[in-house]
């Protein structure tokens, strides 16, 4: 008969000299599941749901995590709480740190997973993940996991700006009155134009009839809509240009972003509100911040780019690109310019695209340190005020 091998008693997965109770919380729209791992209490973990935004019920919870932690060891222990970042922003974040619970948020793209084809996946399963995650970060593993740096309320509402404008104009694309007119043999109307109530009454169909009346209203309809659009950005615009004001009493960078040919406001306020402002050691940081960085494929004999990793700020990143296509265009004479062209040269004129990112991660890196350390970039043309 098989003999059953001998089991010693499982040690703890928690040390009660680490000092601390390790607690996550999993979001959703429906209930929040804490999950905690506490001194003394073995290996398992326990889990207790509560109603989404019941902060009462979330810090009665954690008293009697407490309590109990010490009922068993006799110590009185700390909570630290991570959490994903998502959907909630970061007021729970805040809550928490008011009432002086140690919390951090990660990157849930950064936690590691099983590659299985059709791996298990649960609320209880991603909180117990997060706990593990926490522990190594505090044990100080390195990669285990990537937390957030929180910005201030100020930093976060100060983005606000630059997204709005941006949902604005993308909604402003999507009125397609030119193909409703296209589709009458109407293709030299321009509805930005500040007389195209007048073309419109003007209008002819291609085979020399007056619009429909259906399409005519509903072209107007559309019209009406736009103009409130118009009306909108130009106000978001004029409190985007105070704003930059307002900040160059407290950092020169955006002055100085906008004194370079090629930046104006929009990109200003984008690069100073979602990537310049925030603080980096190094360029490998900036460029990974902002999803530029290069993804290597090292194993064995395999050794190969993946290219850039996407993996940061995508507003920055798109502003980057559409930024280094401008530069070479008003910036001929500087370093980056003629670097890219050399690389396009050398390639015979293909990959563009590819080269045109790496210009973005260059230029990104460059301006980065021409707000922080002054350092001009090499053959820039400055505006003349």
């Amino acid at each position: 008969m098989p003999v059953a091998a001998h089991r010693s008693e499982a040690p703890t997965a928690i040390r009660t000299d680490l000092g601390a109770i390790f607690v996550s919380l999993e979001l959703s729209q429906s209930k929040w599941l804490i999950t905690s791992l506490s001194p003394g209490g073995g290996e398992k973990m326990s889990k207790h749901a509560v109603a989404t935004g019941d902060v009462a019920g979330t810090l009665a919870r954690f008293a009697e995590l407490k309590r109990r932690a010490r009922a068993r060891t006799g110590q009185c222990f700390p909570i630290i709480v991570v959490q994903e970042a998502g959907l909630d922003g970061f007021w729970i974040h805040r809550v928490l740190e008011a009432e002086g619970i140690e919390s951090h948020v990660v990157d849930p793209a950064s936690i590691a997973t099983s590659r299985r084809r059709r791996r298990a996946k649960t609320d209880r399963i991603d909180g117990e993940a997060l706990v593990r995650a926490l522990l190594a970060y505090q044990r100080g593993e390195p990669r285990v996991c990537a937390m957030v740096r929180v910005p201030t309320p100020e930093e976060e509402d100060r983005r606000r700006l630059s997204r709005e404008r941006q949902a604005l104009t993308n909604e402003r694309v999507r009125h397609v009155i030119k193909g409703l007119l296209f589709s009458q043999g109407v293709s030299d109307y321009e509805p930005l134009r500040r007389d195209r109530r007048k073309r419109l009454e003007e209008c002819k169909t291609g085979d020399g009839r007056p619009l429909p009346g259906h399409l005519k209203a509903q072209i107007g309809r559309e019209l009406d809509r736009l103009e409130l659009l118009l009306e909108q950005i130009k106000a978001v615009e004029a409190a985007r240009d105070a704003m930059l004001s307002a900040t160059t009493v407290v950092s020169p960078a955006p002055a100085m972003l906008l004194t370079l040919k090629g930046i104006g406001p929009e990109f200003t306020a984008v690069l100073w509100s979602e990537g310049l402002s925030r603080h980096f050691d190094n360029r490998r940081q900036v460029a990974a911040y902002a999803g530029l960085a290069p993804t290597p494929w090292q194993s064995g004999s395999v050794d190969h780019d993946q290219g850039v990793s996407k993996s940061g700020n995508p507003r920055l990143r798109t502003t980057m690109i559409q930024m280094a296509w401008l530069w070479v265009r008003h910036q001929p004479q500087a370093a980056l310019t003629l670097w890219f062209r050399h690389r396009v040269k050398q390639n015979g004129g293909r990959l563009k695209k590819t080269t045109i990112v790496a210009l973005a991660r260059k230029l990104l890196v460059a301006l980065w340190k021409y707000v922080n350390a002054g350092v001009v970039i090499e053959g820039a043309i400055i505006k003349t005020v």
